[in-house]
């Protein structure tokens, strides 16, 4: 036995826990990410400051920012390391809940240790605390069971150690893992208790690879056979299950063309002959061709979000079938489709033995497809766009310029779709894309997760002005770690995905441009104050300047105006040894087409504006082609 605190407890067990795979053991938790208050400075904050060789401490700048990094951390590490994030009470802690429902929706493991007000319930209420007339066990950390794949309240210092063995049992599960929550009372963090040894040893979880089960391989091996036009749509499952090779020798041997979800693109590169790119709302013209008339889906650790459907559109063939290969039991019985429960990598193995080709004519026809979606690409990698360039330029200058080792970070607004559409990925890690949750302010706090797991690529953060001014700390603390960036700010003054998205319903963009407000006009007011696009409302922009906010934060900052100076930007970060920040204004209006595909955003059924109602009729027509794969 040894006598420690709760919060020294977790701190000794968290530094013993391995993680092995195919023969390789590594530790789990490489360090915990935090911010101290009184909620969690004299618990976990003690035992880390007691013992820093147990798990290096990284200190962050804001609690949601923290949980973007160290979740990036774990999905360039394949899912087998993570962070532990500490956070103090109330404020601190749902600063993190976004972090958390990152993390859940994408399956990546992240475990929060937000404090909490004391079990002893004596001096409540604390300061934060949240009080309930209805319930006296109940705080804001509550509100984590709902984007917590395990949450557990440690009331008690014994309690620790059977919360701790189920937190690690879904964190370094293939299937289950995403954010583990622990929520940690913080008297209780103080409190000392006698814990065995064996709870506090070295402890190696295996992450086994499933191997499918032979009847319902047997199921899928059938449909593939009888399957004249089939189509493999690969997701992030063969990312992590380290995949890619086997999903090469596979499509060699049956030339199987293979399309990409968003955390599934890389798992062929771009110029591989049976590579069409990315499908479904913001797919390619080459997969979306070849999807529409699929009579076979075989679906690799996807899990079938409405942008890789494009809304249940995607798939036209009224006799299409589908065949899903995942660990995830809530994935495989999607789209009504064979079960395959397994790992990626086995189960593709296991099907190398088949003795299966596609027609020749079927193949021409997708190779043609790719060959016309080569060439689109490089028309909107050049479009010569002025008196601002397009946003695909600004893709396409810096694909041109980055080796095939080094990654680009990405999250929301309109980027990721064109990033989706035209980055020509040439290594399976080099596409890092957050479209589970698509998360503003993910993109440089992602980046630097991914740095810091692996310092020897170059690491570009692609986010929108909308996205910086949301979560920009970032710059700080990639400082901090020493971890050099290349941020790209591209600036179009406002919110240019949600813009367009207004746009085509009718509504005129309505609220996402950046633009002064009219003197004495009411709240009410269809004014450039309530952000409605400059074709009815010309208003200035507002006189912001990112650029100098990120100088002000220590970042080596670079104006670009237009693209011939921004890829010299991107040749003079090469030499800078911090942070640098490229900024550079794109055209709001430019943007990439959909490619035959559609996603479904509701429109009113009923309105007094014409740009609705005929918004209105292209929805119905579209929903036509929509339905249900039973």
């Amino acid at each position: 036995m040894t006598r420690l605190t709760m919060a020294q407890a977790l701190v000794r067990f968290l530094a013993s826990q391995y993680v092995e795979r195919d023969g390789v053991e590594q530790r789990f938790f490489v360090g915990c990410w935090g911010i101290f208050g009184h909620g969690n400075v004299a618990g976990i904050g003690e035992a880390l400051f007691e013992s820093p060789e147990l798990l290096p401490y990284h200190m962050a700048r804001n609690e949601q920012s923290m949980v973007h990094s160290a979740v990036a951390y774990a999905r360039h590490k394949d899912r087998l390391e993570a962070f532990a994030c500490t956070s103090s009470i109330g404020p601190g802690a749902t600063n993190m809940l976004t972090g958390a429902a990152l993390a859940t929706v994408n399956r990546l493991p992240v475990l929060l240790l937000p404090g909490d007000v004391f079990a002893s319930r004596i001096p409540d209420p604390v300061l934060q605390q949240l009080e309930l007339p209805s319930r006296g066990d109940m705080s804001v950390n509550d509100a984590f069971q709902s984007v917590s794949r395990y949450w557990d309240r440690i009331a008690r210092p014994e309690q620790l150690i059977p919360a701790a063995l189920a937190a690690m049992r879904v964190l370094v599960s293939p299937a289950e893992t995403g954010a583990v929550t622990l929520a940690l009372p913080q008297d209780v963090q103080a409190e000392a208790y006698d814990y065995p040894e064996d709870f506090l040893t070295k402890r190696v979880w295996h992450v086994d690879r499933r191997p499918p089960d032979p009847t319902a391989l047997a199921r899928a091996v059938e449909a593939i056979r009888v399957a004249k036009k089939p189509l493999i749509v690969a997701g992030g499952g063969v990312i992590y299950a380290c995949a890619s090779d086997a999903l090469r020798r596979f499509v060699r041997q049956t030339g199987i063309p293979v399309a990409e979800t968003q955390a599934g693109k890389g798992s062929l590169p771009y110029d591989h002959p049976s590579a069409l790119g990315a499908i479904g709302a913001t797919g390619t013209s080459a997969a979306n061709r070849i999807a529409k008339d699929a009579d076979l889906v075989i679906g690799i650790g996807t899990r079938w979000s409405d942008f890789t459907t494009a809304s249940k559109s995607a798939f036209e063939n009224p006799d299409v079938r589908f065949v899903n290969v995942n660990v995830a039991e809530l994935d495989v019985h999607k789209q009504g489709g064979i079960a395959v429960t397994a790992d990626a990598r086995v189960t593709l193995e296991a099907l190398s033995g088949i003795s299966y080709r596609v027609d020749g004519t079927y193949r021409d026809a997708y190779t043609r497809f790719a060959k016309e979606w080569d060439a689109e690409v490089t028309r909107l990698y050049a479009l010569g766009h002025t008196p601002l360039p397009a946003q695909s330029e600004v893709i396409g200058a810096l694909n041109d310029f980055s080796g095939p080792t080094d990654v680009v970070v990405c999250a929301a607004g309109s980027m990721p779709g064109e990033l989706h559409k035209l980055w020509r990925t040439r290594d399976r890690k080099q596409y890092h894309v957050e479209y589970g949750y698509s998360c503003m302010g993910y993109e440089i706090a992602g980046a630097l997760g991914v740095k810091l797991a692996d310092p020897t690529r170059e690491v570009y953060s692609l986010v929108g002005d909308g996205s910086y001014l949301m979560l920009s700390e970032a710059v700080v603390t990639s400082l901090q770690e020493r971890a050099k960036l290349v941020v790209v700010l591209v600036d179009n003054h406002g919110f240019a995905s949600i813009g367009g998205l207004s746009r085509s319903l009718g509504t005129d963009g309505f609220g996402t441009q950046f633009r002064e407000s009219k003197p004495g006009a009411p709240s009410g007011a269809p004014t450039s104050a309530r952000g409605l696009d400059s074709e009815r409302d010309p208003a200035p922009y507002l006189p912001v300047d990112l650029a100098a906010n990120a100088e002000s934060l220590g970042a080596h900052v670079i104006r670009a105006r237009g693209i011939t100076a921004f890829r010299d930007a991107l040749a003079a970060a090469k030499k800078v040894d911090r942070t640098v920040v490229i900024h550079i204004e794109v055209d709001r209006y430019v943007s990439v087409p959909s490619y035959e595909s559609w996603w479904e955003v509701p429109v009113a059924e009923t309105s007094g504006a014409a740009g609705v109602r005929e918004a209105r009729k292209s929805y119905d027509k579209a929903k036509q082609k929509q339905r249900r794969y039973l």
